[in-house]
């Protein structure tokens, strides 16, 4: 808990002032509400002696005053209070989600999607609970059990004594119950992060679950998931079924203690009837503290377990950042370098790259072709720092990647990926996602380079077509080309284009390309793609073999050579005149 507190306490210090009044409030409502039962005292013995209309009235003027003034200090409290819990379960969720865009793309393979969504919201709204009403009424229960008891003590230290006796089994029912609650929570948040990420999955899978006729498969299996978690539940709900009775019954013991040896008191004349009144009521007011310090705990019990869950997430170290020293020139010109670039995956067993040398001209084409696995886009995820690179071995203008600040480097750079994403947004936002500003022109104009603008406009409401989610609404080609057209209006100086055109046909590649090539002029372009027919207009080809440049120069040059690239060549006209015929 100490280490939950500290990690809390920058978040908690920005709005120290606030919170500081807040919990003033708090106290200041429950020091109003304990005079209450003073009036009561003074009035019964009054009653007792014999008293006139005017001075009940009085009396009853206090006792309106007393609810008035603690009402209005109630408002206060929450209002500031549970409104600084908002601010601070705001500002905890921008910096999680601002740590998740630091961290490299391993995390994000390693775990599950819908398990991080869960930490994301459920853990979330815990520490908020924790932060906002656990600590207000953490407060109001001491403030009440501290002003009530000096009250009592100061009534009768005898009496207080006999009503207090059931406290030590208090404290030992809120630890042992505290604990296993505790402990069941943090269970069940496992186990429904688990639950979100298969949900999540059976989602984003559904064409596959359909395709194969799973449904019924999954049905059962997401069945046992709910009904685990649904175990879970009821056997976090049955120990708190248990622990708040236990503490009712404790509390009405110390109630029927007090009623008889109060009375007793009464009798003997050490107390008056006023006092007696006045104990018996700061004693119900100490039931409440009783019950909610079992609901404060068990607050504090599943925040502090959302939180350790969250610090999980932000104890995470980015491993790309900018390094000490990282800078921002004010141009690029696109000049790319290789130097004996070597590359091995974490945890892989062979290197994905070996002694890569290439010079990039500002404002070439570059073309890189292979078998699948060679490298090529382990090479474009290197240039972007997707994956970082050994030091010293890929430059832009002369300068090691690892030099300039990430955010401006990958300005640099537009990428259209392998595997087009889209967002679920509107045909015309997902081309402008890269630019800050964009205007239906400029959309209009990436799109028609890409080859799309034409479809667009049969949609139903053209560019302002929603996609669905990861673009389910368009084929594959659509998708692929409206990436492109992201990379196009972007208009970085280095353009990289991993097999962005497989998911199309010959023909609309190479009316694309023709486009494209207007497009590429003055820009430094890796062009990554497996049909020969794509890459043969490259200004120089690349030709890798098992992670190793093997061959390298223009198509002409390359056919001549009659290496893999002719051989390549020869397997895909081969291919193309099977299809013909």
């Amino acid at each position: 808990m100490r280490e939950l507190i500290a990690r809390l306490l920058p978040y908690l210090g920005r709005y120290r002032r606030g919170l500081a009044w807040g919990l003033a409030c708090v106290a200041l409502t429950d020091i109003i509400a304990l005079t209450q039962p003073q009036v009561l005292r003074f009035a019964v013995d009054d009653l007792y002696r014999g008293v006139t209309a005017e001075k009940l009235g009085r009396y009853a003027l206090m006792l309106l005053g007393i609810a008035l003034s603690a009402g209005l200090f109630k408002y206060w409290m929450r209002e500031a209070v549970i409104g600084i819990s908002r601010l601070l379960e705001f500002d905890l969720r921008n910096d999680l989600f601002a740590h998740l865009q630091t961290l490299p793309l391993q995390y994000f393979q390693r775990g599950r999607t819908g398990e991080i969504m869960s930490r994301c919201t459920n853990d979330l709204a815990a520490v908020r609970m924790m932060l906002g009403p656990g600590l207000m009424y953490l407060v109001n229960t001491v403030v009440v059990a501290l002003v009530s008891l000096v009250f009592m003590l100061s009534i009768s230290p005898r009496l207080t004594f006999y009503s207090l006796l059931p406290m030590p089994v208090v404290s030992f029912t809120v630890w042992y119950f505290g604990d296993r609650i505790h402990r069941r929570f943090e269970d069940i948040q496992a186990h429904f992060a688990t639950m979100s990420a298969r949900v999540q999955e059976n989602l984003a899978g559904v064409r596959v679950v359909r395709a194969f006729a799973r449904e019924d498969h999954e049905l059962d299996d997401f069945h046992g998931l709910s009904s685990e978690y649904l175990d879970k539940n009821v056997q976090l709900i049955r120990v708190s079924a248990v622990f708040h009775p236990v503490l009712g019954l404790l509390s009405g013991v110390a109630a029927v203690l007090a009623l008889y040896l109060g009375g007793r008191e009464v009798v003997a004349g050490r107390i008056t009837l006023g006092q007696f009144v006045a104990f018996t009521v700061y004693l119900a007011m100490l039931n409440w503290p009783m019950v909610a310090l079992g609901w404060v705990i068990s607050l504090f019990q599943r925040g502090a377990a959302s939180y350790r869950r969250l610090t999980e997430i932000l104890d995470v170290e980015p491993e790309i950042r900018d390094l000490p020293g990282a800078f921002r020139p004010e141009h690029c010109r696109g000049e790319l370098e290789f130097r004996d670039l070597g590359f091995t995956y974490p945890g892989a067993a062979s290197p994905a790259l070996s002694g890569v040398s290439l010079r990039v001209p500002a404002g070439r084409v570059v073309a890189l072709v292979g078998r699948t696995g060679c490298g090529k886009s382990t090479l474009l995820s290197l240039l972007s720092r997707t994956f970082d690179p050994p030091p010293g071995t890929v430059l832009l203008d002369g300068v090691d990647v690892r030099r300039y600040a990430l955010g401006w480097l990958r300005a640099q750079i537009a990428t259209v990926p392998q595997e087009s994403f889209l967002f679920s947004a509107t045909v015309a936002e997902n081309i402008a996602y890269g630019v800050a500003h964009a205007d239906a022109e400029g959309i209009e104009r990436a799109a028609r380079v890409a080859g799309l603008d034409t479809e667009v406009r049969g949609f139903p409401r053209g560019y302002d077509t929603p996609v669905g989610e990861r673009g389910i609404t368009l084929s594959g080609g659509q998708k692929q080309r409206a990436t492109i057209a992201r990379a196009v209006l972007r208009a970085s100086p280095v353009l990289l284009l991993d097999d962005c055109l497989s998911s199309v046909d010959t023909h609309t590649e190479e009316s694309i390309l023709r486009r494209l090539r207007e497009e590429l002029i003055g820009r430094t372009t890796l062009l990554v793609s497996h049909r020969v027919s794509t890459v043969r207009d490259a200004d120089l080809i690349v030709v890798l073999d098992r992670g190793s440049i093997v061959e390298r120069g223009t198509h002409d040059e390359l056919l001549r050579h009659g290496g893999r690239y002719a051989e390549l060549y020869r397997e895909q006209q081969l291919e193309e005149e099977l299809e013909a015929s």
